[in-house]
């Protein structure tokens, strides 16, 4: 039976797998590489559905991930539990205990757990109904765009598929469900009669390739652009794109989404980061939102209008039915906006010897790296700086591991991304406590020699608790570290590591990027006193 799930996922189009192998998986994990899949092997179950989630969200395709059962399943949760809240679509085959194994080390409810974390289960049924149970998962987790733990019984696997199983053929493209034509006319009334509308896309609209109908929504309406942060990117290149709403806005961009007296949310649920806990939404504006999912309208903030359906079909029907107006667009205030962005904020750039502020690395690191990359970001402290001012072509391109703000999925994520596009460098942004968490994945990273640079901002700490403690005088020895040497321990596991503590040190950066071999690690020593701007703003919002 572990035969045909394989086959059945490799017949349907599943080409890549990420995973851990162990005796409960062995099977299907070799059944998918002999109907041509490419298996790549993580060093731990967390890292290899991270890898999958990444993959994902490059390629726009079903991610798979294959692990053991019991602990197998159980060092998947903390990646599992970000792919669910950032709605990834993700296959997991999970062996799991014979239902009378009752007292099998392994036995756990694996069902319960997956369901704890957001993740859909389901399961073979029989060998009979293998194949159509492996296609139903797969089916499930590209429809609902959510991970899908698909539980293979030992038992089950073991015995051969029955007579005449025949797996299912691939199921047809769905349409894009449009909103009702009378909810259309009520959210085009509104934004019709609006002065200075702003649309704020969110990871809905990316999934939704929305693009290009929301641009010429904001061109019909006069409307600025700006994303949630996940959706960084969609509208890169456009000239009255704001970038990010909410704690990483420039000043000027956040005093003019202030102003903003209709806000369209196109796939984004305006949580307290998008509107700085609400602060970026005027007392008396108006909200149109756009969603697929039932329970995000309204979730946060209360629309005047609200649309349930496709965020690229919704703002279709929405052009249709305004009139052109000019709105904010003028060609002056489409200067200021290229002109004030954070490079124009100034700062003091005056770190302790052997350190670099972390602005003056990021804005560098943007000058240097190549406009065509994939931009994969940790959570942590430091996250700010690479989101603000390191840019990237599109959506696609940007990968924001923060559903869950789990430190240590960053470096497992941009392996995942960079096998998905293989053409475009990936920089992995890190800090060192999410690198040294992740530490195992470097050994991957050397085999795997993906087109990678693993960026570390290094403060020798977990910055996002010194600076949240360090007003209220409490002690931080334990949130503070020595000083470890992040690039001998990349060149131990077998890719290039570099130390940098000025600019000049970057040199070293652009000369691997003519020829690089291997993956490259930069072991920035940033300077642990800077406070960054969003992380400032997040404690005033409580």
């Amino acid at each position: 039976m572990a035969d045909a799930v394989g086959e059945t996922l490799a017949r349907l189009g599943v080409d890549t797998v990420f995973g851990l192998i162990g005796s409960g998986n062995f099977r299907v994990t070799s059944a998918l590489r002999a109907g041509g899949a490419v298996f790549h092997a993580a060093r731990h179950e967390c890292g290899a559905v991270s890898m999958a989630d990444g993959w994902a969200r490059v390629s726009g395709r079903v991610g798979v991930c294959s692990v053991h059962q019991g602990p197998g399943l159980t060092n998947t949760l903390t990646g599992l539990t970000e792919a669910a809240k950032s709605r990834t679509p993700l296959l997991v085959l999970a062996a799991d205990t014979p239902a009378a194994a009752l007292r099998s080390n392994f036995r756990i409810d694996q069902h319960g757990l997956v369901e704890a974390v957001g993740a859909r289960t389901e399961r073979i049924h029989s060998p009979e109904s293998a194949a159509g149970d492996a296609a139903r998962a797969l089916r499930l987790a590209e429809v609902e765009r959510r991970p899908v733990v698909l539980m293979l019984p030992l038992d089950l696997q073991a015995q051969p598929a029955g007579h005449g199983a025949v797996p299912p053929p691939a199921a047809a493209p769905l349409a894009r469900p449009v909103p009702d034509p009378s909810a259309l006319d009520a959210a085009a009334a509104i934004l019709g009669a609006a002065e200075r509308p702003v649309i704020v896309a969110g990871r809905g609209a990316v999934l939704s390739g929305a693009r290009d109908a929301l641009a010429a929504l904001g061109e019909r309406t006069g409307a600025l652009l700006a994303t949630s942060a996940p959706a960084h990117g969609l509208f890169a290149g456009l000239p009255f794109a704001l970038g990010i709403s909410g704690g990483f806005a420039a000043p000027f961009a956040a005093e003019l989404i202030r102003q903003a007296d209709v806000v369209v949310a196109a796939g984004a649920r305006l949580n307290q980061w998008t509107t700085r806990h609400g602060a970026l939404l005027a007392p008396h504006v108006r909200i149109v939102q756009i969603d697929l999912e039932p329970e995000a309208i309204g979730a946060h903030h209360a629309p005047a209008a609200a649309l349930l359906g496709d965020v690229a079909a919704a703002a279709a029907g929405l052009t249709e039915r305004v009139r052109p107006r000019a709105g904010w667009r003028t060609p002056e205030l489409a200067a200021q906006i290229a002109a004030r962005t954070w490079r124009a904020e100034p700062y003091a750039d005056s770190p302790p010897p052997g350190r670099i502020d972390p602005r003056t690395l990021t804005r560098a690191l943007d000058e240097l790296l190549p406009p065509d990359r994939t931009v994969a970001i940790d959570s942590g402290h430091f996250m700010g700086w690479p989101a603000m001012e390191l840019g990237v072509p599109d959506a696609r391109s940007w990968v924001f591991s923060n559903g869950f703000q789990a430190v240590g999925l960053g470096l497992a994520t941009a392996i995942g991304a960079a096998l998905a596009r293989p053409e475009q460098l990936t920089v992995a942004v890190l800090g060192d406590g999410g690198a040294l968490m992740a530490a195992a994945e470097l050994e991957t990273a050397a085999r795997l020699r993906p087109n990678l640079l693993v960026v570390v901002y290094d403060d020798a700490a977990y910055g996002a608790e010194v600076h949240h403690f360090a007003p209220d005088g409490l002690p931080l020895d334990i949130v503070r570290f020595p000083d470890a040497d992040l690039a001998a321990m990349a060149r131990a596991a077998g890719l290039d590591g570099l130390t940098v503590r000025t600019v000049d040190d970057l040199a070293a950066v652009s000369e691997w990027l003519r020829a690089p071999e291997r993956p490259l690690l930069v072991d920035a020593k940033v300077d642990p006193g800077v406070c960054a701007d969003w992380l400032a703003e997040a404690f005033r919002g409580g």
